[in-house]
């Protein structure tokens, strides 16, 4: 035979329970020999508990005794008088008493599974089923321990037996889950929850081949699904790992559920009411090919209680003084960690037993705190456990350093007596993200990483087109979930949790809204999002002021953006600061090179301790392109110029190139990258404008370029023979001995035969020089500018800040 179990939520009027009935109709019609338990339909326990508790109060529960007994006949020809008349009993007593006891509310309680069993036996036999009402405190024994009673084995046994003996072949008892009763014949319960529990006494009892379960849920998953939306469903688990996930919170299985099952070994199945043909999960005795880490569990509403003191360092007794005192108060000790250098202890109380804890400590160790051996006891309210099944403590490292690097910081780590399984203490707040990265570093079924871009200008638009094109590619090649989550421009955000989808980016100016950066964050910290990069691709000096909150609240860093970097050294530092202090990352190689890997070539060697002695190139692919252009033509600057500008080498407003300050800018960034402490206005720059064009408008300018002939053409005039013009950025000077170094942009002649002089179109080119490499500099050479090459370099740094994850 089997044992069907069905939850409340499954028993619900209308889809629920019509479904209940079909399965018990298709499985006896099929032949097959069943016994079904049931728990109170839908919310009955809750709203019984409810008007107690009010009627308790004094409060006048008429109407929803009302509405509960419609719900529970709901239109049925069915005679509930005597549960009823129960129920108006207790409630007219408590209520002229103003209070009940444990023993009350069993009894209270107990008539929502008997009306349900009652109701499902009536509405199975309208349907031709020969179905019959089983009261299990018929035969269920307890001592008298009202609300948990604990079941009386043998005697249980021999009156269950004696019980399902009675009724005819053929018949399917329908019985109540949860309740029992004590010798006295007084009703008890088995805790709340107990539904299963009791279904696996009968299973356990009756021998059946197999006890189903049927919920609201497809079975047990690798973590709760309202948590973790990749979480997977668990074919199969032993009895061991099952227990260890019902010990540690999940709420599918009652704490006890699988010890009755052990003894005849009898499998447990996990199945959704509302798809019965899926396997659900398996519960059976271990295989050999059960192993490594099965699933995640949560368990909330704990408090972390702290007793501290070096004084107690080696006496002898001082745990058994703290578990006498909570046992005396009735207190129950979950998860337990011990120091090693100072004496000291933690473990965790639910909520509601926290402060009473502490008081019984308190006064336990009176006379400690008195000679200071003891310091103090304290609570960490609102505390929550992730447990992972199956995990060995000597690799929980990439789970851990993920949690650090997420933020969430664990309060106290324990490992199970089998070390197969680890649990993590935290902050109720962080258990949402907690639970979403541990699931994505052992599960590997995808790391999401959530993307808030700052920025829709050509780089930012092309950057948030070319992570659209290569999300599927790199899900599938890398497991990695790339999800932009925020798009911003300096004023307006359009953001999603769920990640914005090329509709929503093209719907931008439908669907923004204005923000601030403290409102972005927040609703990022509402969602519990993991794995955060922030990238900047703004020129905006006013946004690098964002940096250190968006480090402080879990992002890194990606950034186009030079401003961070060549601003007062003062805040360059404090961002590197914080950026170690929160253990983040920022990258930045486009601030240089655009797409060239020079920045990294450059920390690779300084970090080595390869002494650099020298940088210098070309800086600028607009000016790369002028320059290279003007040297080998024999067309006048301005018309190099307006090609340039029409070619859309240059911004908006040439100006800002011709400057200089973008170069200087970069090479105050290398500067810094060799720990050097030069600001900005130590950078000597060559401004290649005439004076007399450096004020007005654009559009002035722009009607004004002939201007620059004369003076380049003078300059193109006495170069040497054999030279080019070349636009240079020069880092140089006695670099090992000074804490600052020389930074020059100049225009100068270089040999047409050099590696400066030989670059063509709009590259840049970078020469290192070393002590180990001497006058043979290593050279880096490729596309400067564009917004394509830029935005692929910025979506390289992502893909490194991922591959350090």
């Amino acid at each position: 035979m089997k044992v069907l179990k069905f939850g409340g939520k499954s028993l619900a009027n209308g889809k629920g329970l019509e479904t209940v009935l079909s399965i018990i109709i298709d499985k006896v019609k099929q032949g097959q020999e069943i016994a079904v338990v049931v728990s109170a339909r839908d919310k009955a326990t809750d709203q019984l508990e409810s008007m107690l508790e009010r009627a308790a109060g004094g409060e006048d529960i008429s109407d929803d005794f009302s509405g509960f007994k419609q719900y529970q006949l709901a239109g049925e020809d069915i005679d509930f008088s005597e549960e009823f008349s129960v129920l108006q009993r207790i409630f007219d007593g408590v209520s002229l008493l103003g209070d009940y006891n444990d023993k009350i509310k069993d009894n209270t309680l107990a008539q929502g599974e008997v009306l349900s069993a009652k109701y499902v036996a009536h509405l199975l036999r309208k349907r031709g089923i020969q179905a019959a009402f089983a009261d299990s405190r018929q035969f269920y024994v307890t001592n008298s321990l009202f609300g948990n009673a604990q079941l009386q084995e043998e005697a249980s046994h021999r009156r269950t037996l004696d019980y399902f003996a009675q009724f005819p072949k053929g018949t399917t008892p329908i019985v109540t889950g949860f309740i029992a009763a004590n010798e006295l014949g007084q009703t008890t319960t088995l805790g709340r929850n107990g539904s299963n529990y009791s279904a696996s006494i009968l299973a356990n009892i009756l021998n059946a081949e197999e006890l189903q379960n049927y919920t609201h849920v497809d079975g047990i998953f690798t973590a709760n699904p309202e948590l973790v939306t990749d979480a997977k469903i668990i074919e199969r688990l032993s009895f061991e790992e099952a227990n260890e996930l019902a010990n540690f919170g999940t709420s599918i299985l009652h704490a006890k559920t699988i010890i009755p099952l052990l003894e005849n070994k009898i499998p447990l199945r996990i199945l959704n009411t509302f798809k019965p043909n899926d396997a659900g999960t398996l519960i059976c005795e271990a295989q050999d090919s059960i192993g490594g880490i099965r699933a995640i569990s949560v368990l909330e509403n704990y408090a972390l209680v702290i007793l501290e003191g070096r004084g107690l360092l080696g006496k002898v007794g001082v745990d058994a003084r703290i578990f006498r005192a909570l046992a005396q108060a009735q207190i129950s000790v979950s998860i337990i960690s011990q120091g090693s250098s100072e004496r000291g202890i933690g473990f965790l109380v639910t909520n509601k037993d926290a402060h009473k804890a502490k008081q019984a400590l308190e006064k336990e160790f009176e006379s400690d705190v008195y000679s200071h051996d003891v310091s103090g006891v304290s609570l960490v309210e609102e505390v929550g456990v992730v447990s992972i099944v199956g995990q060995n403590l000597a690799d929980f490292d990439k789970p851990y350093n993920a949690l650090i690097r997420n933020q969430v910081i664990p309060l106290l780590i324990n490992n199970s007596a089998t070390g197969r399984n680890v649990s993590v203490v935290i902050h109720k707040k962080d258990l949402p993200k907690a639970v979403n990265v541990i699931h994505g570093e052992i599960f590997q079924i995808s790391k999401r990483i959530n993307l808030v871009i700052f920025g829709r200008g050509t780089v930012g638009g092309t950057l948030i087109e070319q992570i659209f094109q290569a999300r599927a590619d790199i899900l599938k090649r890398r497991n990695i979930n790339l999800q932009i989550v925020a798009i911003a421009n300096s004023k307006e955000v359009v953001f999603n949790h769920k990640g914005i989808s090329p509709a929503d980016y093209t719907a931008f100016d439908t669907l923004k809204v204005p923000y601030q950066i403290s409102e972005l964050i927040a609703q990022v910290q509402q969602h519990h999002l993991e794995n955060l990069i922030a990238i900047d691709v703004t020129a905006s000096k006013a946004f690098v002021e964002n940096y250190l909150p968006l480090v402080e609240n879990g992002f890194d860093l990606v950034s186009a953006n030079k401003i961070a970097n060549t601003i007062g050294y003062p805040f360059y530092k404090k961002l590197r600061g914080t950026l170690t202090q929160y253990k983040k990352q920022y990258l930045y190689e486009t601030n240089v090179g655009a797409g060239l890997p020079l920045i990294d070539t450059i920390k690779l060697l300084h970090h080595s301790g390869e002494n650099i002695t020298r940088i210098r190139g070309i800086f600028s692919g607009t000016l790369s392109f002028l320059f290279n252009t003007y040297s080998a033509s024999d067309a006048p600057f301005s018309e190099i110029l307006q090609k340039a500008i029409d070619s859309g080498y240059t911004e908006p407003d040439p100006r800002e190139d011709l400057c200089g300050n973008d170069v200087g800018r970069k090479l105050l960034i290398l500067a810094r990258e060799l720990d050097l402490e030069n600001e900005f206005e130590e950078v000597s720059i060559e401004n290649l404008i005439p004076p007399t064009l450096r004020e007005g408008s654009r559009e002035e300018f722009l009607s004004r370029l002939k201007e620059f002939d004369p003076i380049y053409q003078e300059i193109k005039d006495k170069a040497p023979q054999g030279t080019v013009l070349r636009y240079v950025g020069d880092l140089h000077g006695d670099l090992s001995q000074t804490a600052t170094a020389r930074l020059e942009v100049k225009l100068v002649s270089v040999p047409v035969t050099s590696a400066l002089g030989q670059v063509k179109g709009a590259d840049s080119i970078f020469e290192i020089y070393t002590e180990s490499y001497g006058e043979n500099p290593i050279v880096i050479q490729g596309a400067g500018a564009g917004a394509a090459v830029t935005a692929r370099g910025v979506f390289g740094d992502i893909l490194r800040i991922i591959g350090n994850k």
